[in-house]
């Protein structure tokens, strides 16, 4: 397509973004000054960020708009070092020099708290030190993640400079079939187009599946766009999105007055998938796209069962996973460690007995943090010993030793699997 039929043409939901953030139309491939509406810092990356805003701006200098920052306390808490505990002391006291609001109390995972808190609406463009922060285009908003050093140069003004993405729309038809999950849904997609297939691009999920998915499973799905590289995941503003979020915004307003759609005649590429016959997807290690159809799976002991992170933390993870385990007890020799997302999560299953029912099966059921996702501050593996978990990704080293071994599923996979002690496909159970 030549110059003028790109001018001509209708724009992307990105496109549409950028336009408003950089005040002036917005063309994939164009570098942009744009506005920022919130940032997210936490425990692990915000303090170089904060260092490197004094750097640039001064010690007695006040950060852009305090009212747009968020710092959380996530990755290591309660503190398991000296060092962390000097980060979340450094925290604390910039969050108190400037007004910012701080979520240090053990309130959850960043990507989990941010939009149950309502930092993150539709049509907004939200950065945050860590690479998952595209888990926030669940809700109609360009979500990415950035550098600690870029991050301190939002601090200071407000801007960042971003490079206009292309869109990628991938189509996600047809219906998930019973205990196959949106997990399995992008684990198959990434598995397909590979951990570099849609490098810096904006995928917006759509098709008759995508729309049929609920907030929790397109946080999923938004959540694992950073492992087939791309620059945001997004899924359009829709009924779903908006009654998700009046019970979390106090300006109802806010939640449509950005919602934005791609046009028609924008300019995408699309790929296409079907799930109606999927079945569980298994990612394999070490690369989250090295993934197999469960039935491919050869039969795989297990030392240890991870359900929680902020792919799959939330209370209807964790009841679809006890459901499986139909109050069967763990298997012997497997630790089964739950880790809900946030402290709303956490009391939602409280509240309805999930609590008592992994413990009453032998699991262990901890305070809402990203726990052994990490490898930080509990649950980390030994050589030889192997994983199965719910969170994002499988690297070596990836939540203990090099020489341990992660296989990545859904939270369905992860109860059946939990009460067999090897890797099980849930629809047997």
């Amino acid at each position: 397509m030549d110059e003028m039929s790109l001018a001509m043409s209708g724009q992307t939901l990105s496109e549409k973004i950028f336009s408003r953030a950089a005040k002036k139309e917005a063309r994939a491939g164009e570098f942009v000054m744009a506005d920022i509406d919130c940032a997210m810092i936490h425990d692990i990356t915000g303090p170089l960020a904060v260092k490197g805003f004094y750097e640039i701006v001064g010690r007695d200098a006040k950060v852009w708009d305090p009212s747009k920052i968020v710092i959380l306390f996530d990755h290591q808490v309660p503190a398991d070092s000296l060092n962390a505990a000097e980060n979340h002391i450094l925290l604390r006291g910039f969050a108190k020099e400037q007004g910012i609001l701080n979520y240090d109390i053990f309130c959850g995972v960043c990507h989990q708290v941010m939009p149950e808190k309502g930092h993150a609406l539709p049509g907004q463009i939200v950065v945050g030190t860590d690479s998952h922060t595209c888990t926030y285009g669940s809700l109609g908003s360009f979500a990415t993640g950035i550098g600690s050093t870029d991050m301190s140069s939002v601090f200071a003004t407000g801007k960042l400079w971003f490079m206009v993405p292309q869109t990628l729309q991938l189509m996600i038809d047809g219906r998930l079939p019973k205990n196959v999950t949106s997990k399995d849904a992008v684990l198959r997609i990434i598995g397909d187009i590979g951990a570099d297939g849609a490098n810096y691009l904006a995928c917006e999920f759509r098709g008759e599946a995508a729309t049929r998915m609920s907030i929790p499973e397109r946080m999923t799905v938004s959540n694992m766009a950073i492992e087939m590289g791309a620059k945001a995941g997004i899924f359009e503003t829709d009924e779903t999105t908006v009654k998700y979020l009046e019970q979390r915004v106090k300006d109802k307003s806010a939640i449509e007055a950005r919602a934005v759609r791609s046009d028609e005649d924008a300019v995408v590429t699309q790929k296409h998938w079907n799930v109606s016959d999927l079945e569980p997807q298994i990612a394999m290690p070490h690369n989250v796209d090295n993934v197999s159809p469960i039935s491919e799976v050869p039969k795989t002991k297990l030392d240890q069962v991870f359900l929680g992170s902020c792919t799959n933390g939330r209370f209807e993870d964790l009841k679809l996973a006890s459901d499986l385990m139909k109050g069967e007890p763990v298997a012997k020799g497997v630790r089964m460690i739950v880790v809900p997302a946030s402290r709303e999560e956490y009391m939602k299953c409280l509240h309805a007995g999930l609590i008592e029912k992994f413990m009453e099966a032998g699991a262990m059921f901890e305070s809402a943090c990203c726990g052994p996702c990490m490898g930080g501050s509990f649950g980390l593996l030994g050589a030889g010993e192997r994983c199965l978990s719910t969170s994002n990704r499988n690297f070596v080293g990836r939540q203990g030793s090099p020489k341990a071994f992660v296989y990545l599923s859904s939270p369905a996979t992860a109860g059946a699997s939990a009460i067999t002690g090897y890797i099980t496909d849930p629809r047997d159970v």
